[in-house]
């Protein structure tokens, strides 16, 4: 057993055998969620779980519906595989007993306010946004949530393809708190293969730069 084996655990899961987690577990999870690192601790996040079978269909129908509309809205024929081509993809939570939708709140970005009142160009206040630590803060609580929940045996898929329907999403589970709004989802259950794999990683090497 390796030091990092926990981190190993977690791959994308897509299926799921027809089994209910307990709400312990749940909790435990999402708790280790909130564990996550936060600018100011602001705690930007907030958890949605919708365990009810006939909503995450209704939920996956609703993202079916948003594709379609946006896929005939265009005449270009690349533009339209390419909106369809994923789909199947982004409705593959309707087969997980529970979906998590995590929401993001409101975050002030150090200095922007300043560069405001200084009159600084759009150009320069986008550089500031750009790294987004509001959006950081969430999806740090997310990859604790997937680390944890792939340690006590639980799938999980990172997705954020159906956010193209958030706003038909959020007002259908009827979820409404002040400046949040939906970032990312992912199913969650008992992986339906014993065996799971992932992708492989670019090398360390490729990606890492030391200076000395």
């Amino acid at each position: 057993m390796g030091k990092l084996d926990f981190i190993y655990k977690r791959h994308s899961v897509r299926k799921f055998k027809d089994e209910e987690i307990p709400m312990e577990d749940i909790k435990e999870i999402i708790k280790a969620a909130t564990y996550a690192p936060s600018g100011k601790n602001q705690q930007n996040w907030h958890f949605v779980i919708v365990k009810n079978k006939e909503k995450i269909e209704e939920m996956a129908k609703i993202v079916e519906k948003k594709n379609a509309e946006l896929a005939s809205s265009t005449d270009d024929e690349k533009k339209k595989k390419s909106m369809t081509k994923f789909l199947k993809y982004h409705t593959v939570f309707r087969n997980a007993p529970m979906v998590v939708l995590v929401f993001a709140g409101p975050y002030p970005s150090t200095g922007i306010d300043i560069l405001e009142e200084k009159g600084a160009t759009q150009e320069e206040l986008n550089a500031v946004l750009l790294p987004n630590p509001g959006i950081q803060n969430v999806a740090a609580a997310m990859e604790n949530l997937q680390l944890a929940a792939a340690n006590l045996g639980y799938g999980t898929c990172w997705m954020t393809g159906p956010n193209y329907a958030s706003k038909e999403i959020t007002e259908y589970i009827g979820f409404n708190k002040e400046g949040y709004f939906l970032a990312a989802m992912t199913p969650l259950g008992v992986p339906e293969e014993s065996k799971l794999t992932s992708p492989p990683r670019k090398p360390v090497e490729e990606v890492l730069t030391i200076i000395e």
